[in-house]
């Protein structure tokens, strides 16, 4: 029988959304041999030898605001094309053991300060700790993007913020509470949306004193993949820039959410962030959402890119990006949860700037050259096999 203790819990903020419902239908999948491991980073060539903790040895819980089942939702998915006929029956018991994993998420309100919120959620995970006889836990958001943070003084460091939430001040997004949370656990964090997070420099003091690693932020799954592989392409060449302008269109949770222009200004910031850094110039264009609910779970992304040549000539590429989110998404959440977990278990702490590779906008790294990010990636895993 494996050791209990070798088991690691994946808590997910956003539990029974289309990307974490993916994640735990293709991690048991991934289990039962019923599926190989297409899309995941860490099964790569150079990986295996990292000490990451085994698919198998994963453990799912999180909160959510909706009530749907996993295997209901699993069945959703099934319709809207996402996941294979078949699979939710076949991964049933998995998909209800995490199911039963699953609080309702607690929510600040006149009965309920932040600082109860962050207390109610350090307590949910803690007791999924507690009752698997986990060795960590590493808490990943993967719920709907927020508006651009406002700033408030009690960010700027540790000490005001614990003042602020201890007079009930609201001074925290939905995020940055599950952030302290999982800091207050003892626990890894991982975003992958472009909230804030662990972005404020008051919980990021708080990681960095407990000794915790956390990476982030925006999971790097289409359009802005092919930015930070085409750009630098482009610029090696000397072909500069001139303009890039893209339009995407999304259905499912994550278009309507974005939707919202508050929360579309976050994630096309998040997005276009990534070209300046590649190309080392501004460059003119935008990035464009918008919301088509005929497309389900499915994306498009178009751009244009004008770029100049030798004596002046102006030339462009074209390209058109469509893929499911939720596919794209999920074996990296998978991947991120495994290397956070054993950065973790090496006593690596602070910004995982090495995960990069995952993110459209990472925190602790100025790198967004895909191949760059890639082989620091690479080197990473072989830090973290050493002394194994």
């Amino acid at each position: 029988m494996p050791d209990q203790r070798s088991r690691t819990g994946v808590w997910l903020a956003g539990a029974r959304g289309s990307v974490a419902t993916t994640v735990v239908a293709g991690a048991a999948a991934l289990r039962a041999g019923l599926a190989g491991p297409a899309g995941c980073v860490t099964e790569q060539p150079g990986f295996p030898d990292a000490g990451l903790p085994a698919v198998s040895d994963l453990v799912f819980g999180g909160h959510d605001v909706a009530c749907t089942p996993l295997p209901k939702r699993a069945e959703q998915l099934v319709a809207a094309g996402v996941l294979p006929h078949g699979l939710p029956t076949a991964v049933h018991d998995d998909l209800a053991a995490a199911d039963a994993e699953i609080r309702p998420a607690p929510l600040p309100g006149p009965d309920m300060s932040q600082s109860d919120t962050v207390e109610a959620i350090r307590a949910d995970i803690t007791a999924f700790r507690e009752r698997h006889g986990l060795a960590r836990v590493v808490v990943v958001n993967v719920s709907s993007t927020e508006p651009v943070l406002r700033e408030h003084p009690a960010h700027h460091s540790a000490a005001a913020l614990r003042a602020a939430l201890a007079a009930g001040e609201e001074v925290l997004p939905s995020s940055s509470l599950y952030a302290l949370a999982a800091i207050t656990a003892g626990c890894a964090h991982v975003d992958f949306t472009p909230s804030a997070g662990m972005r404020i420099p008051a919980l990021r003091e708080l990681a960095e004193n407990a000794e915790l690693p956390y990476a982030g932020n925006d999971g790097k799954t289409g359009e802005t993949l092919l930015k930070a592989t085409l750009g630098p392409m482009l610029a090696a060449r000397g072909l500069r820039v001139r303009s890039w302008s893209g339009t995407n269109l999304l259905g499912g949770g994550d278009g309507e959410t974005l939707a919202d222009p508050a929360a579309m200004a976050s994630k096309t910031a998040s997005k276009q962030r990534v070209l300046a850094e590649t190309l080392g110039h501004p460059v003119e264009g935008e990035v464009h959402i918008d919301y088509v609910p005929s497309l389900g779970d499915w994306k498009t992304a178009w751009d244009h890119v004008m770029f100049e040549g030798f004596l002046g000539v102006r030339m462009n590429l074209q390209f058109t990006w469509a893929g499911c989110d939720s596919a794209l998404a999920a074996p990296l959440v998978i991947d991120l949860a495994r290397l956070t977990a054993r950065a973790h278990e090496r006593g690596i702490s602070g910004p995982l700037a090495e995960l990069a590779f995952f993110f459209k906008d990472p925190v602790g790294s100025d790198e967004h050259a895909v191949m760059s990010q890639y082989d620091a990636l690479r080197a990473f895993a072989a830090r973290l096999g050493g002394g194994r």
